[in-house]
């Protein structure tokens, strides 16, 4: 392959990666995916994409590989998996929400295989992913920039540089900062309808007080409109992962020394939820969470 069209191995082929798999190999790249249910996999064959049998066939040979797992541990766990198929010097643009600890054990992972480490998470969801619109924040050496422009041109649309090396883990921790806004206006919205309804509040009346002024943004309509009508699956962002991240920014504001409550209240909502049954729906059913009866 060329510079400008390098071969991609995707690990991880979920709510985000699959799409992402997709968009690339629809922008003409060598894709080759691999997913630990296969079955999820497979119907990415239809785009021409290579659907590998193990980590280490995926990466085996290509110049950059995408991780999109659930979480650090995760991720490391398949890159060990990968390690024998390994090209030293590839590019390995990690993509999963791993947190700070998590990010600090890809890196010396990196380090330790002669890998050129991209810190590259994304913002958007299930939707943005399909379109190719995500945002990738992305912290690396600016020479291999030029190989990942076609990676992030297929997937995303706009990348952001944040720093010219992915230690430190500059792009996770801004990714973890814009996630604590995502959770907290999720919750926001969750909990008035929660009230409205508890209230006898007509749900409408409180989005049209609000229509139009400071109070009023499209991500909270769009979660509102999930609830009210129901449309919590297939979930753009799932609840059990939400409360994977929520936990991810607690903890690294404890290690920077800055108490969240509000996230940490926030981790234990989605986690009543998940209990309640709404695991694997949008995050936005932390709605139930306000409710002791809701199963």
């Amino acid at each position: 392959m060329s510079d400008n069209t390098p071969s991609v191995a995707v690990l991880g082929t979920g709510i985000m990666g699959f799409p992402m798999a997709r968009n690339l190999a629809r922008a003409g790249l060598d894709v080759r995916a691999w997913n630990r249910s296969r079955e999820k996999a497979v119907p990415l064959a239809a785009d021409g994409v290579r659907v590998a049998e193990t980590p280490a066939d995926a990466v085996r040979g290509a110049e950059v590989v995408l991780t999109m797992l659930h979480d650090g541990p995760a991720a490391l766990e398949v890159m060990r998996d990968a390690a024998s198929g390994l090209r030293a010097g590839a590019v390995w643009a990690q993509s999963t929400t791993a947190g700070l600890d998590g990010f600090d054990a890809l890196a010396g992972f990196a380090r330790e295989h002669g890998l050129v480490l991209v810190d590259a998470p994304v913002l958007g969801t299930r939707q943005p992913a399909e379109e190719g619109r995500l945002t990738v924040l992305a912290a690396g050496p600016e020479a291999v920039r030029g190989t990942l422009s076609p990676v992030f041109d297929a997937i995303g649309g706009r990348t952001v540089w944040v720093a010219d090396e992915a230690a430190g883990g500059a792009a996770t921790r801004l990714k973890l900062v814009v996630n604590s806004w995502v959770l907290t206006v999720t919750h926001g919205t969750a909990e008035a309808l929660a009230l409205a309804e508890g209230l006898g509040v007509d749900p409408a009346a409180f989005l049209g007080a609000v229509e139009g002024g400071p109070l009023d943004m499209g991500y909270l309509r769009a979660k509102a409109r999930l609830i009210l009508d129901g449309g919590l699956t297939p979930p753009s962002f799932a609840t059990t992962t939400a409360e994977k991240d929520a936990r991810l920014i607690v903890e690294a504001g404890e290690r920077a020394g800055v108490r969240l409550d509000v996230t940490a209240a926030g981790a234990e909502r989605f986690r009543r939820a998940a209990e309640q049954g709404h695991g694997q729906e949008d995050m936005a059913a932390s709605y139930f969470a306000s409710f002791d009866d809701r199963g």
